[in-house]
């Protein structure tokens, strides 16, 4: 159970039900990162934007260490995913 209120993905209308229609597309369902954020779409979207800013950047290092950087830190939190 969440500790903050957010829209389950039935319940989702307008800017919301298209931002859970796009996670669904990139990863197969809503997850709870997503749903975190139902309450401000924007902010959702924007959230989003910036994950694949940096995930999907030509610069630096590569994607491959960059996932490799998110799985150590989610392991690290006792994150899922």
């Amino acid at each position: 159970m969440p500790w903050i209120r957010t829209i389950p993905p039935e319940q989702a209308s307008g800017p919301l039900r298209e931002s859970y229609d796009r996670a669904v597309a990139r990863a197969g369902r809503v997850f709870a990162i997503v749903r975190a954020m139902s309450l401000a779409p924007e902010v959702l979207d924007a959230s989003i934007g910036l994950y694949r800013k940096i995930m999907f950047a030509r610069d630096g290092i590569s994607r491959r260490q960059r996932e490799m950087i998110a799985v150590v830190v989610s392991v690290t939190n006792g994150c899922h995913y």
